[in-house]
């Protein structure tokens, strides 16, 4: 008897890749305190929904700094993990500044959006230079920011996240605001604002981590990457269900 009749069709080759993008993820071993690496991994999840080949890189102090890199992302870490990178932070400001006014996506949560500013002021007065990429300032103080987030963006609709900061960051005018806050505090306990942007940095204190929830945002990065290295973006069809489900979750939680 033949088996003929029961076997599998040939599977369909896979289509092509539209390219490589390089994702790098800054300081993985001090500045990931609270899963902000989730964030590299639902970038290189959506590259793959939209049809490219996501590289992921990590850097961390001492290593050498990659080239070539299309996107890069960063997270949050205690003030001691602050400490440890900002030697090396500085001495690949010039390459970061470099990146960063030529257009390269970048997403920095937390510590190291401090960071990109000009000074972290500690609660004890010592003063944590940064890298001047970003027109802010920020301030330690007695008061924890602490609880989930609802920001209001013209750019990105309603983001979502989840803030724990003691640093109050005050924005200088070479920066815009990433929105408004809805529910929550944002940057500092007196402007209602959340978050900085500057050309194709997006900058905030939400954790979550951010991107999962917040797919408009992960898009963004992802189209703007591929724009650049490759003159166009003809986005796939990303699997958005547990993306609307978690917002579901995350905007009926109580502050």
């Amino acid at each position: 008897m033949s088996h003929a009749a029961h076997e599998l069709p040939p599977a369909e080759p896979a289509a092509a890749s539209k390219g490589t993008i390089r994702v790098l993820q800054l300081y993985p071993r001090d500045m990931n305190i609270y899963g902000d690496w989730g964030n590299a991994l639902v970038l290189a999840q959506r590259l793959r929904w939209h049809g490219y080949t996501p590289e992921l890189l990590e850097y961390d102090v001492g290593d050498e700094f990659p080239a070539d890199v299309d996107l890069i992302v960063g997270g949050g870490g205690q003030d001691s993990g602050q400490l440890v990178i900002q030697d090396d932070l500085l001495s690949r400001a010039s390459a970061l500044k470099q990146l960063a006014e030529d257009g390269t996506p970048m997403l920095v949560i937390c510590g190291l959006y401090q960071l990109f500013g000009k000074f972290f002021k500690t609660r004890t007065g010592s003063v944590i230079p940064g890298i001047g990429v970003l027109d802010i300032e920020t301030h330690g103080t007695d008061e924890r920011l602490i609880g989930n987030v609802t920001v209001s963006s013209v750019e990105f609709g309603s983001i979502l996240g989840y803030e724990n900061h003691s640093g109050q960051t005050s924005l200088g005018p070479g920066v815009e605001p990433l929105g408004t806050t809805a529910k929550g505090t944002g940057n500092n306990s007196s402007d209602g604002q959340e978050g900085a942007r500057y050309k194709n940095i997006v900058a905030s204190y939400l954790h979550g981590s951010l991107l999962p929830k917040n797919p408009a945002l992960a898009d963004f990065l992802i189209r703007t990457a591929a724009e650049r290295k490759f003159g166009s973006f003809t986005p796939g069809t990303p699997d958005d269900r547990f993306a609307a489900l978690a917002r579901e979750h995350a905007a009926r939680r109580p502050r």
